[in-house]
């Protein structure tokens, strides 16, 4: 299936590489990626991951560890009271739901396709599944409550108090992905290297799911209808990368008449996050 999976894991220290906290899947840091003008985006200052409601005792100190500061939440309302996040002391929680604006998206209605394998087969088969899910990511871009979610996550991480920061969604993969993704083309990272840490989550986080494929099958439902929605496409990203072409031309665009934020603000973020 098409990037079911990534080729290869990246080695210990390098772009990618997985954080180690078991009840954390999908964690990892932005820094490490090359710039295609001889920079690095500096590590230990932002970090993605799924929900924090699942961070287990045991690794509590491992986490606090990191130093994190801020912590991002881009879930919905609904989301956030099912599974609240848990925080290591000190750090500051601010919630920015991405897809208020939705009547119903793709990336926040995963519960209802896991219970129902009948209303997965009839929203997931024939490709419906990514078609779904290549609409989520145009409105990831375009939506206002997704516009006002990213100004407002990008203007805090251009103040050093924020950071080291964390952002997260329901599973880390979509709205993250788009935050993680967004910030590191501004930085100038180059495309195929973006799309390799956005595709990393096939590696890092559907193997910590498979209680749920498996959960899925045991009602009767195919796993493989499960593999789009838990999973990430390079069409997705794609999708959402010709959203914002169109809209803002450039990612500079995006983030100037899109999000609305100064060229000030944008240059203390390349000042702050790439090391040269």
């Amino acid at each position: 299936m098409e990037n079911a999976v990534t080729a290869g894991a990246p080695g210990v220290g390098e772009p990618g590489y997985p954080i180690g906290i078991s009840s954390v899947p999908n964690l990892r840091d932005l820094g490490g990626w090359p710039t295609a003008d001889g920079g690095r985006v500096r590590a230990g200052l932002f970090y993605r991951s799924v929900d924090l409601s699942r961070l287990a005792d045991a690794d509590l100190a491992a986490f606090a560890a990191l130093g994190i500061r801020t912590i991002y939440d881009l879930r919905t309302t609904a989301e956030r009271k099912q599974a609240p996040d848990r925080l290591p002391d000190g750090a500051a929680y601010v919630s920015l739901d991405v897809l208020a604006d939705a009547v119903r998206s793709a990336p926040a209605t995963l519960s209802d396709v896991l219970a129902d394998p009948q209303l997965a087969a009839k929203l997931l088969s024939n490709g419906r599944a990514v078609t779904m899910f290549e609409g989520a990511y145009r409105q990831i871009v375009s939506s206002d409550s997704a516009r006002a979610a990213y100004r407002a996550l990008y203007l805090d991480l251009a103040d050093p108090a924020r950071r080291p920061a964390l952002v997260h969604c329901l599973t880390g993969k979509d709205r993250t992905g788009w935050a993680a993704a967004a910030l590191l083309w501004l930085l100038g990272v180059p495309d195929d290297l973006v799309m390799a840490d956005y595709l990393l989550t096939n590696a890092q986080l559907l193997p910590a799911l498979q209680p749920k494929f498996d959960a899925f099958a045991a009602r009767g439902g195919d796993p493989e209808l499960l593999m789009p929605v838990f999973g990430v496409r390079e069409r997705y990203l794609h999708a959402a990368r010709e959203e914002m072409s169109q809209r803002y031309g450039t990612v500079e665009g995006y983030f100037t008449d899109g999000l609305g934020l100064a060229d000030d603000t944008i240059a203390g973020l390349r000042e702050a996050f790439i090391h040269r």
